[in-house]
Order: structure tokens, then sequence, then C-alpha cells
């Protein structure tokens, strides 16, 4: 048995159909069970608990031979990250008092640094007060996700255009299919290690603003073209999708840092993997 945090998410999910692909049992943590309808017919054994209820966490992490662990994605965190820090706590509790054999655990490219991640900031959070827990563990720093691109869908249909943030629009950044995530925290959960490791993930190779214009074009036989949102307009822009204005800056962070080259993967880290799914696999399905 195997537990899963996440498994109605993308992530989770990929890593639960992976673990059952593979002939194992699956304990599914979730908030809401009629949402997880679909996995409990599948055989799925459904535990539901909140990321801050830390008496079922633990019982959910309780008699499995390893854990799934994530935490939920939040893009305009409070100042200081209390959000996050709670959630962490209330893992780092439920695992102490569990002691599951071991812990895989999503983390982000670029999470080994302790300042300038902006929304990364949580994932480093994460990996440093989960990480000294007396449990082998395995944080994946994963790639930007390709699933990204499913919001310029309907620009790229309605105006030829998808608007990058990302930039210059011809850099190419590492990217990766959260199904190629769930794979290999799938095969990490089936190994045995002591400590902690920090496998490194992306795709088989690197995408653009430009390549992902071209493969739109592709699909959807019209020409579709990659712009450049302006720096100085993306806290204007949050505020108007309905971000506080105090809470722009982590996003505003995260994307320079990637601009800047800053968050990338350790030249240093010790497992670097690859992916099988292209940018082409991901739109294709996306596109469904």
């Amino acid at each position: 048995m195997y537990t899963v945090m996440g498994i109605t998410g993308q992530v989770g999910g990929a890593t639960a159909r992976a673990l059952l692909n593979d002939g194992r049992k699956v304990r599914g943590i979730v908030r809401d069970r009629a949402r997880a309808a679909h996995w409990e017919a599948q055989g799925v054994e459904l535990a539901v608990a909140d990321s801050r209820e830390t008496a079922a966490l633990e019982a959910a992490f309780r008699d499995t031979e390893g854990v799934f662990v994530m935490i939920p994605a939040n893009f305009a965190p409070s100042p200081g990250f209390p959000e996050p820090r709670e959630i962490v706590a209330a893992l780092r509790q439920a695992l102490g008092a569990a002691r599951p054999p071991k812990a895989v655990y999503l983390s982000s490219v670029g999470a080994q640094h302790p300042t300038g991640l902006g929304l990364i900031t949580q994932l480093h959070i994460l990996e440093q007060e989960l990480g000294a827990l007396p449990i082998p563990g395995a944080f994946i720093r994963a790639a930007w996700f390709l699933e990204n691109f499913q919001w310029d869908i309907a620009s790229a249909r309605e105006r030829g255009e998808i608007a990058s943030f990302l930039d210059p629009l011809d850099r190419e950044f590492p990217m990766v299919a959260t199904e190629d995530i769930g794979h290999l925290a799938a095969e990490i959960l089936q190994q045995e290690w002591t400590g902690n490791r920090y496998p490194e993930l992306e795709g088989p190779r690197r995408y653009s603003a430009v390549d992902a214009a071209a493969s739109f074009s592709r699909f959807l036989d019209r020409p579709v073209q990659a712009v450049t949102v302006p720096r100085e307009t993306w806290a204007a822009l949050f505020e108007s999708q309905g971000m506080a204005p105090d809470r722009t800056a982590p996003r505003i962070e995260m994307l320079d840092g990637f601009n800047s080259g800053w968050i990338d993967f350790d030249p240093q880290a010790a497992e670097h993997h690859r992916g099988r799914h292209t940018l082409e696999d991901v739109l294709r399905s996306v596109l469904k």
C-alpha cells in the first residue's frame, strides 16, 4: 500500500495511475470523497483529510510502504508564506508520528536556493522542514509544467497569439509533463535508499514560447505567435485577475528568477532524469 496526496490533481493522479499500473495498492488522501469516486471504483482506498489536519494525515500515512507528499498550489500567499508554513508544519508532525518507511515529495527546480525564488520559496520551506525528518526522503525538483500552456488555448484559437512571461521568447527553458513526474514518483517509491535524495526532472528537451506557438499553429491549423507580456504591466495585470496588491511580488520574483537563469537545476545534483512526454504530447492531450 502506498499513500498518495493530491490524487484528484495532475501530479498526484499521475503518481496513483503509475502505481496502479505496476500492480500496487494505493490509498489516496482527498478532501472530498465524492470528487474521487472514480478512484474508489478502481480499487483505491480513500482517506479524507485536509492538508492541515495532523491527526487525519497521520492516520493516512500509517501502515503504508511509502508516501507521496505535496502541498496545494498557492499562487498568492500572504507575505511571509504563513499558509504553506502551516501546512508543512502539519505534515512534519504527521509524518514524524506515523514514520512511514520512506517519502517522495513534489518540489521544484531551483528549490535549492534560499532566496530569489518567489512562489518556489514554498518548496524550499518544504525541503528544509521535511528533509529534517528521520525518514528516507526524495524531493523531486520538477521543471516548469508543460500543462501550463493549457491556459493559452483560448487566446491561441481566438486571437492567434499566446502571451509569454518567459523572456526572451526564443529562450529554451526546462519543462516537464506532469505524467512524467508521476511516473518518476512511483518509480522512486518502489526503491530503497537512505537519507535524502534530490532527483531533478525535465522533459526530453527544453522549450521556448516560440516552440509553443509553433506547436499551437500545427494543432489549430492557423498562425499563432508568441507575444511578450511587458514586465512593467505584470503587477497591474495580476491585480486585474483578482490578486491582492500585496501578494503579486512572489509571482513576479519567480518569473524574474526564471528569466535571469537563477531558477534552474543544481549543477552539482547527483540525479538528473528526463521524462518521455514532449510538448506536442501534452498539447495534443489538453486540446482534446
